[in-house]
């Protein structure tokens, strides 16, 4: 459909069905003005050509924090927050991706080579996507597409993923039928934002992004992962998911990522081993004390809360399935814990006296909500699972702090990467 006529199928209300599919019935008003505003862009932007709608979610980990870059184990849960495109194919080599806010990335894609593009780009990541196909014999090419994105910047909650995933999801339907698996549109994402946009990553964050719902994951195979969709309904136990923004960005934290998987790996390294997952948890701990002088005591522990945050999810994924929600929760405090004392992301040491997730956590704590770090670290957001009874009361006690509008309550989508029309989800 050209877009004029997709504007007026918005317009005449003739896509609510799907919205309230994606988004509920509450937000279908926001969400169909959203979609109003980003065809409109388009039009303005590239003309009235033929276009289709994608939509991508992002991601809330679960548990398993920093397991993912050593093929461990997570738990994560796609929400119902998302990112949002309207694209048209061109024949053209070229990729044009105009982002809400954000300078147009126009991407020559004939020629691809890691070392010609600028690192922490967008334009990196969608050249990098381009080459993941490629080396895969996977067919790409050019398209123009405008989004706009409700996976905030540095939220913890996975906006490069989620505009990885939306790139490959674009080029999976415009260029391939629609017949790339979705673990190789994931896989894609993480090479792309490995080798072009530069910063190290696992792949959970592309994986929830991609398949949807709420999932165990199991990396030890990191070509072929386990994944399985857990039937959890976290709303009809009477609570609810809040992600609590502390104001603190990831802009300049890669450093302290990257150093989180280089030690772990550092550990196994020392084992003749690739990454943790491969070194036996029990003759690690008979060693530390010969270990401590090779790797140094931060690397140990973190190595430490490797092996017990892999227990800690199969724990947590036994006791879903059998819906002991008290179990559950109290699996989530310890994974919390474990980030702050042995991970140690919950703030960086270039700056202590900014401690926005560490202050988060303790009032969380004072109002008796189990919660714990959300995603990377070092800034962004905590994790919380308030009782209904109490959402007023967290959202004003921390919304003081923080500010308005710092508090998400999300639901977690079924559905992942995904093309629609007014009829139907593909």
């Amino acid at each position: 459909m050209i877009a004029s006529g997709l504007l007026k199928e918005f317009n005449e209300k003739k896509y609510d069905r799907i919205l309230n599919l994606l988004y509920g019935c509450e937000k279908v008003d926001a969400q169909r003005e959203r979609y109003i505003g980003i065809i409109e862009s388009f039009l303005s932007l590239y003309g009235d050509l033929e276009v289709n709608l994608f939509s991508v979610p992002g991601r809330s980990e679960i548990s398993g924090n920093h397991t993912d870059h050593n093929n461990g184990k997570v738990l994560a849960a796609a929400v119902d927050i998302d990112i949002i495109a309207v694209s048209a194919k061109c024949s053209e080599k070229i990729i044009r991706i105009k982002s809400e806010g954000y300078r147009e990335d126009v991407v020559e894609i004939s020629e691809l080579d890691p070392s010609k593009v600028r690192k922490g780009t967008s334009s990196a990541i969608i050249a990098g996507i381009c080459e993941a196909f490629d080396k895969k014999g996977y067919n790409f090419g050019g398209f123009a597409a405008c989004t706009t994105s409700d996976v905030l910047t540095g939220s913890g909650l996975s906006s490069s993923a989620a505009f990885e995933v939306m790139c490959g999801n674009i080029l999976s339907h415009f260029y391939n039928d629609n017949k790339i698996p979705v673990i190789e549109l994931a896989k894609a994402g993480k090479y792309s934002e490995n080798i072009y946009f530069g910063k190290p990553c696992g792949l959970m964050d592309q994986a929830a992004c991609a398949y949807g719902g709420f999932l165990y994951i199991d990396f030890k195979d990191s070509d072929m992962p386990i994944v399985e969709k857990l039937n959890f309904d976290l709303s009809g136990c009477g609570y609810s998911l809040c992600i609590v923004n502390t104001g603190g960005n990831h802009a300049d934290l890669t450093e302290d990522y990257a150093s989180v998987p280089k030690e772990m790996k550092t550990c196994a390294n020392l084992f003749g081993k690739n990454v943790l997952r491969e070194v036996d948890e029990e003759d690690f701990i008979s060693r530390i004390g010969y270990l401590r002088g090779l790797a140094g005591d931060r690397a140990i522990m973190r190595a430490m809360h490797f092996f017990c945050e892999n227990s800690r999810v199969e724990n947590q994924r036994e006791v879903l399935k059998k819906g002991n929600l008290t179990d559950f929760f109290r699996y989530v405090v310890e994974s919390g814990n474990s980030s702050f004392k042995f991970l140690q992301n919950v703030y960086t040491n270039k700056n202590i006296t900014e401690q926005g997730l560490s202050l988060a956590l303790a009032v969380s704590e004072r109002l008796g909500v189990v919660c714990r770090v959300h995603g990377g670290g070092y800034a962004g957001t905590i994790q919380a699972y308030i009782p209904t009874e109490k959402i007023d009361e967290y959202r004003k006690s921390l919304e003081d702090i923080f500010g308005k509008d710092s508090c998400m309550f999300l639901k977690v989508r079924p559905y992942g990467a995904i093309k629609f029309d007014k009829d139907n989800i593909y």
